[in-house]
């Protein structure tokens, strides 16, 4: 959606979640694969799935991870599509089993996709290989088949050719594994992977809030410049920044043709730490909105009962991202309709942590570490008196769901002492803050508002303002999940958790699109 609010059409999809898939479908294609297959389905494709083509209701719930891999048992969509067909459609499967097709390429898809079905190539190749394993909220296991999933990412680069390639993962991947005594890069090697097929890479570390999004969101982004394109690049800007930092790393890409275990000589360019770089024409579009940061309270307030009234953000997400691929037949939202707004129901057991997270929020670093370690260790470390005491300033929750006013510090222990929780994430918002960046499941976060109302987790509706989405982005599949589940699904607080937010992916879009005017 961002990309296209930059005026790139989009030509083809991939995505490995059934679950997500039916989002995407829904609201990109104008198709609802919910409903019995019609001609539209044929925007949408299977690359390999136990179920037949007309069993949707079982494909849309298949482990992807199980249907992988063309054998006998498999049934694939892919077969003699038309370029008209292809063109702006979905495909739904791992792309491992993408680049097998392409590979093999007996019906002569490579070509076709080269040349953008007919439409004279592709100017850009945009994807988020998933990144669980690089994430600091992660096991960091470099052995993770899902760290694997970049390098089948630069390998369809390689199959598309398309221009300029862009990866987005998460800042974790910056950090690095240590294996037999060894640090070990992930970015510079997904930056190398790039440099051997012919791209130049430009490697940043970006935040979403600062394009105007009301989370505080860092992200790893690489542009891969195919190199003749990087080239006429510099032959043709005067932007002498981003020249720099190009030649920099064509030099690196020439040097790994002679030492493929070249550790120097490539650098990331951060934007809190790097401010000269995004001095840059092009590259300060990245950093537009450092200035004034979006709250969560701009995102949300109005969502809630007795909220304020929709704030800039509110209207310009609105605004700005038009609802033009809609199903057919489906109504415009009324004045006070809201899609994906269902409060999720919580205990009082719930309840009193999500005060105390609250109360934390106004208490000092030191302070607020003291209860989340005491909460983390069942008691087993000493507690301040006065720790007990700033607590007791205001109102707390006890455990049978009565708020009490003017609690002692005793009080306050003796519902601490029933709250032991091993989460590491769970947290409240800050209303005049962005929001935390690890919001993915339903009880990441809790409301801001101190209402005893607003003792909940957030709803989808309200992480998907968070990440940016208008409120029209019809968010589809199962609400949640849990369990052995959990390891393949991706329901809707995944799916929003997991997206580049749009206004981010509007700042990509630009860059891309600026670099592309020049050459």
């Amino acid at each position: 959606m961002g990309l296209e609010k930059s005026d790139f059409k989009l030509l083809l999809a991939n995505e490995l979640s059934p679950m997500a898939s039916e989002t995407f479908a829904y609201n990109h294609l104008g198709i609802n694969l919910s409903e019995p297959p019609s001609s539209d389905m044929n925007k949408v494709l299977w690359l390999s799935s136990q179920y037949a083509r007309t069993d949707l209701p079982n494909r849309l719930r298949e482990n992807p991870q199980e249907a992988a891999g063309r054998g006998d048992q498999r049934i694939s969509d892919l077969k003699n599509q038309t370029d008209s067909e292809l063109s702006r459609s979905l495909l739904v499967g791992s792309i491992k089993d993408l680049n097998d097709i392409l590979e093999e390429d007996t019906k002569g898809l490579k070509n076709r996709l080269r040349d953008g079905f007919g439409l004279g190539g592709v100017d850009l190749v945009s994807g988020g290989p998933p990144c669980q394993s690089f994430s600091l909220a992660g096991m960091r296991d470099h052995t993770n088949d899902r760290n694997q999933l970049p390098w089948e990412f630069a390998k369809f680069v390689e199959h598309a050719q398309p221009k300029i390639a862009l990866l987005e993962n998460v800042s974790g991947i910056l950090r690095p594994f240590t294996i037999d005594g060894k640090k070990y890069y992930a970015w510079l090697e997904v930056a190398k992977a790039f440099c051997k097929i012919g791209y130049i890479p430009l490697c940043l570390n970006v935040n979403a809030k600062y394009v105007g999004v009301a989370q505080n969101r860092p992200r790893f982004i690489m542009l891969g410049l195919r190199k003749d394109v990087c080239e006429n690049f510099i032959a043709s800007t005067e932007d002498e920044i981003l020249i720099a930092a190009l030649e920099e790393s064509m030099v690196f890409q020439q040097k790994l043709g002679d030492d493929e275990n070249l550790e120097s000589g490539l650098q990331y360019y951060d934007s809190d730490k790097d401010p000269e770089f995004f001095k840059s024409t092009i590259m300060s579009t990245l950093v537009s909105d450092k200035e004034k940061l979006v709250t969560v309270k701009d995102a949300i307030d109005d969502l809630r009962s007795g909220g304020e009234k929709p704030s800039r953000y509110v209207k310009k997400l609105n605004n700005e991202f038009k609802n033009s691929h809609a199903p057919k037949g489906v109504p415009e939202l009324k004045k006070d309709e809201k899609l994906n707004h269902e409060l999720r129901c919580n205990g009082n057991r719930v309840k009193a942590r999500f005060r105390i997270y609250q109360r934390l929020t106004k208490l000092t670093k030191f302070e607020a570490r003291c209860v989340e370690n005491y909460l983390k260790t069942e008691g087993n470390i000493t507690f301040l008196p006065e720790v007990l005491e700033s607590i007791a300033k205001d109102w707390v929750m006890s455990l049978d769901g009565k708020k009490m006013l003017n609690p002692t510090p005793k009080d306050v222990l003796d519902i601490l002492d029933q709250l032991y929780t091993k989460k590491q994430t769970q947290r409240a918002l800050q209303a005049e803050m962005p929001a935390p960046a690890a919001l993915s499941i339903p009880d990441d976060a809790c409301h801001y508002h101190e209402s005893e109302e607003s003792l909940r987790t957030l709803t989808v509706r309200e992480m998907a303002r968070i990440q940016s989405f208008p409120d029209w982005y019809f968010i589809r599949s199962k609400v949640t999940t849990g369990g052995k589940m959990r390891k393949f699904e991706v329901p809707q607080y995944t799916q929003i958790g997991n997206a580049v937010p749009p206004l981010l992916g509007v700042a990509l879009g630009k860059v891309c699109k600026d670099i592309l005017s020049v050459t």
